[in-house]
C-alpha cells in the first residue's frame, strides 16, 4: 500500500497579493474589469519656455542644485534647468535614496503641476525617474489601490489578468448597432483601449466616462444586472404559490373578511389605496408567487393596504406574516391590525426578540398550530423555532432595512413542496423610476401616489443652533396650546454610547430650560426620554405616555424614525440635522402633520467650525426646506449619494452599479432591457457566460 502523498505547503500570499484579494481582484477577468481612476501623460517631454502655471506637465533635465534646508520643516530643494528655463521640485517628506537619485549632474524626467510664484516656478512632491528609457506609448493607468499595493505591481497585475481572462463576446453578433453608443467596440478592444490609452484621445472623453470604450463597458455592466433580474423574474413565474382567493359570500352567508373589513374601517380608502388593493388582489388570487413592492411617502396609508392583503389570505384559510425591522414600528403595526382584525375573529400572534420565555412558547404554539392566522414581529420571525402552519403571503416593511439572507429566511417559511408563500415588501422611501428600472426590475412595483385627506401641510424650517432659545420659546408656545413635541438628538454613528450621553443630557436640558413653561394641559410639562439602550418595557411605557398625551415633550434618538403615530404632535425639532441622510430627514418630519394641527419640522443646524456645512449636507438641507414631496426627495436622494448608499441593505453581498450611472445612463439601461429580453428569448448560451463574468456567483441577491 503505497504512502499517501505528502501535502505540497501553500505558498504564503505576500503583502501586494494579499492587498489584491482585499481589493477583489481574484480572478483574471476581475483585474480585467479593474478600470483607472485617471490617467497620466507620460508620452511627451514638454518645455518649461511652452508651460503654464497650473498646468500639468512633464520636464526633463539636469539636476543643477539638490539641498536640504530647515525653512520651520526639512525640506529637500532640487533645481532643474532643462535649457529653456529652471524650476524647484520641492519635497515636504524625503528618503536618503531620493536625494541620491537626485543628485547634482543627473538627469531626471518629473512630472507634476507646474506653479508660479515669488521664488519662481516649482513642482510640488513631483514624481521623478532617470531619463534614460523610451517615452511612454501610451497614457499611464492610475488605479483604485489600498495601502501595500504600489501602482506599478498593479498595472503588471492588471495588464497580466488582462492577457489571461477570457474575453469571449457575449453579445448577440447582429443589431448592435441599434443597442447605442459603444456597441461597435467589442469587449476586448474596449477594455485594451481603456488600460493603455493613446495620447491623441480626448482625457476629458475618459474622465467623463463618455468615451466610446466606457460606454461598450457600462452597457455590458447594465446588461448583466438586467439579465439577473429578468431571468429571476422568469425563474418564479416557474414558481407555484397558494392561490388566495376571496369569496363573494363566506361559509355562513356574511361578507367576506375583506370586505368586513373595509365596512369596519372609520375612514374610506383613498383612489390610489383602492387601485393597489386591487393589483395586489389580483396577484394573491394566482398561482404564480407574488413579488411586489409597495411604495408610498409617509404616511400614505401602507398599513390598511397590507391589512387588506391579510385578510385575504385568512380568509383563504391561510397564515400571513408581517416582518418589521424595529419594535416599535412593529408594535404600531400590531396595535392597528389587532384594532381593525381582532373585532372581525382573527387571532394575531406577537414576536419579538425580546419577549418572556413562556409568552414565547405560547406564540410559537398558536402559530404552530395554525390558531393565528396572522402573525406580527420583528427579524425573531425567521429564526428556526418559528413554524408556521401554512403560511401564504409575507409581507416584509422596510424591506431596505432587512439583509437579502434575512427576506430569504422568511420566504423558506412554507414548507409545501416546490410552493412558496406570496411577497409584498413595502417601503416608505419612494424609489426614483431610473432606480426601480434597473435594481428592482424582478418587481413589479405598486405605489401609493397620495396622501388621505387630513394630513396637514409641514412647514420646514432651517435654524442655526445660535437660536436656541427661540426653539424652546416656540417649544413653550406649543404645550400652552396643548400640543406635543419631538425633539430628535443628533446622530454619531462612530458611538451608540455617545448618542446615549446626548439624549440624556439633552432630555436634562430641555426639563430644566421648561420649567417655567407655561402649564401643559393644566399640569407642569413632563419630558420624556427614549433611546434604543432601554429596556423594551421601559420604552414601551414611555410610549404610551406620549401617545396618550402625558408627556409634553419626547426627547429621542432616531428609534421614532418610523412607526410613531401621534396625531397631536406638531412640532418636530431635528439637532444636528446636518448629520442625518436625506431620507431620514424625511421619515422623521412625517412624525408630524398627521392631525388637523398646523405642524412645523426645524432643522437645528450648527454654526461651530467644527461642524461647518459641507456642501453635501447644504444639498440634503436645502432639498428638505424645498420640498416634502416624498418622491422629489428620493429623485435629489440619489443624485446625493449614488444608487449603492440608496438602496442601502438590498444589495448586501452583490456588486452595486462601478461604471453606470443611473443619473445619465437612462438610455443605455433602456437599451439593456430590451437587449436582456432578447437574449433571454433567443441566446440563453450567453446569457449564462455574461452573468458569470460580471457577477460571479453574487447574482442570487439581486433577486431576493
Amino acid at each position: 500500500m503505497n504512502p499517501p502523498a505528502a501535502k505540497l505547503p501553500t505558498p504564503a500570499l505576500t503583502g501586494p497579493q494579499k492587498a489584491l484579494r482585499k481589493l477583489g481582484l481574484l480572478r483574471p477577468i476581475d483585474l480585467a474589469l479593474h478600470l483607472p481612476l485617471r490617467y497620466e501623460d507620460e508620452t511627451r517631454i514638454v518645455k518649461l519656455c511652452d508651460v503654464r502655471d497650473g498646468d500639468l506637465a512633464q520636464i526633463e533635465g539636469v539636476v543643477t542644485a539638490c539641498e536640504v534646508r530647515p525653512m520651520g520643516r526639512r525640506q529637500l530643494l532640487v533645481t532643474l534647468d532643462d535649457g529653456s528655463d529652471t524650476c524647484t521640485l520641492r519635497f515636504f517628506s524625503f528618503y536618503p535614496s531620493q536625494q541620491q537619485a537626485l543628485a547634482v549632474g543627473k538627469r531626471i524626467r518629473a512630472r507634476g503641476e507646474i506653479r508660479g510664484g515669488f521664488l519662481g516656478r516649482q513642482m510640488l512632491h513631483p514624481a521623478f525617474k532617470a531619463a534614460d528609457g523610451e517615452l511612454a506609448v501610451a497614457l499611464t493607468p492610475v488605479y483604485p489601490s489600498v495601502a501595500g499595493l504600489p501602482q506599478a505591481y498593479l498595472r503588471r497585475a492588471v495588464q497580466g489578468g488582462l492577457a489571461r481572462a477570457d474575453l469571449t463576446e457575449t453579445l448577440p453578433p447582429h443589431n448592435l448597432e441599434s443597442i447605442g453608443p459603444g456597441s461597435r467596440w467589442s469587449l476586448r478592444e474596449a477594455l485594451f483601449f481603456l488600460h493603455n490609452p493613446t495620447p491623441d484621445v480626448k482625457l476629458a472623453t475618459l474622465e467623463d466616462h463618455s468615451h466610446p470604450a466606457w460606454q461598450r463597458l457600462k452597457l455590458e455592466e447594465l446588461l448583466a444586472q438586467q439579465l439577473s433580474q429578468l431571468q429571476a423574474k422568469r425563474e418564479r413565474a416557474g414558481l407555484r404559490a397558494p392561490e388566495l382567493k376571496t369569496v363573494h359570500q363566506s361559509a355562513d352567508g356574511g361578507l367576506p373578511l375583506p370586505q368586513q373589513l373595509l365596512s369596519a374601517l372609520p375612514f374610506v380608502l383613498t383612489p390610489a389605496q383602492r387601485r393597489v388593493s386591487e393589483e395586489i388582489k389580483r396577484d394573491l388570487a394566482r398561482s404564480v408567487p407574488m413579488h411586489r413592492l409597495l411604495q408610498g411617502d409617509v404616511g400614505s396609508g401602507k398599513t390598511v393596504v397590507a391589512a387588506l392583503a391579510g385578510a385575504i389570505c385568512v380568509d383563504a384559510g391561510r397564515q400571513c406574516a408581517l416582518m418589521a425591522p424595529t419594535e416599535i414600528l412593529a408594535q404600531q403595526h400590531f396595535s392597528k391590525l389587532i384594532g381593525w382584525l381582532e373585532p372581525l375573529g382573527v387571532k394575531t400572534a406577537w414576536l419579538t426578540g425580546s419577549q418572556k420565555a413562556k409568552e414565547r412558547r405560547q406564540m410559537l404554539a398558536l402559530i404552530a398550530s395554525g390558531e393565528a392566522s396572522l402573525v406580527v414581529g420583528t427579524h425573531a420571525i425567521i429564526q428556526d423555532k418559528v413554524v408556521f402552519k401554512n403560511l401564504a403571503l409575507a409581507i416584509i416593511d422596510e424591506q431596505h432595512r432587512f439583509g437579502v439572507a434575512q427576506r430569504l429566511a422568511l420566504r423558506s417559511k412554507l414548507d409545501e413542496g416546490d410552493q412558496e408563500p406570496h411577497l409584498l415588501m413595502m417601503t416608505a422611501t419612494p424609489i426614483p423610476r431610473t432606480l426601480a428600472m434597473s435594481y428592482y426590475a424582478d418587481l413589479d412595483v405598486s405605489t401609493l401616489d397620495e396622501l388621505p385627506p387630513g394630513r396637514t401641510p409641514v412647514v420646514t424650517k432651517l435654524v442655526s443652533d445660535t437660536r436656541r432659545d427661540e426653539v424652546i420659546a416656540r417649544i413653550s408656545a406649543q404645550l400652552a396650546q396643548g400640543r406635543q413635541v419631538y425633539w430628535v438628538c443628533p446622530l454619531i454613528e462612530e458611538s451608540e454610547a455617545l448618542d446615549l450621553v446626548n439624549a440624556t443630557e439633552t432630555h436634562a436640558q430641555l426639563s430644566a430650560a421648561l420649567q417655567g413653561a407655561p402649564a401643559y394641559r393644566g399640569a407642569p410639562v413632563r419630558v420624556g426620554l427614549l433611546h434604543s439602550r432601554m429596556p423594551v418595557a421601559e420604552k414601551k411605557a414611555v410610549m404610551a405616555m406620549f401617545t396618550g398625551g402625558q408627556l409634553g415633550v419626547l426627547v429621542s434618538t432616531t428609534v421614532i424614525e418610523v412607526g410613531v403615530d401621534v396625531p397631536n404632535a406638531s412640532l418636530m425639532v431635528i439637532e444636528h440635522a446636518e448629520r442625518f441622510g436625506l431620507s431620514q430627514l424625511h421619515q422623521l418630519r412625517g412624525r408630524v402633520g398627521r392631525g388637523a394641527a398646523a405642524s412645523a419640522c426645524v432643522l437645528l443646524y450648527s454654526t461651530g467650525d467644527a461642524s461647518r456645512l459641507g456642501e453635501t449636507a447644504r444639498e440634503r438641507l436645502k432639498a428638505m426646506v424645498e420640498t416634502d414631496d416624498g418622491f422629489e426627495i428620493a429623485r435629489r436622494d440619489l443624485e446625493i449619494r449614488g444608487p449603492g448608499e440608496f438602496l442601502g441593505a438590498r444589495q448586501s453581498g452583490a456588486a452595486l452599479l462601478r461604471f453606470a450611472d443611473l443619473a445619465t445612463d437612462t438610455a443605455l439601461l433602456a437599451s439593456a432591457r430590451r437587449l436582456a429580453s432578447l437574449m433571454l428569448d433567443q441566446y440563453p448560451a450567453l446569457v449564462d457566460q455574461h452573468i458569470a463574468r460580471w457577477l460571479g456567483g453574487k447574482a442570487d441577491y439581486l433577486k431576493a
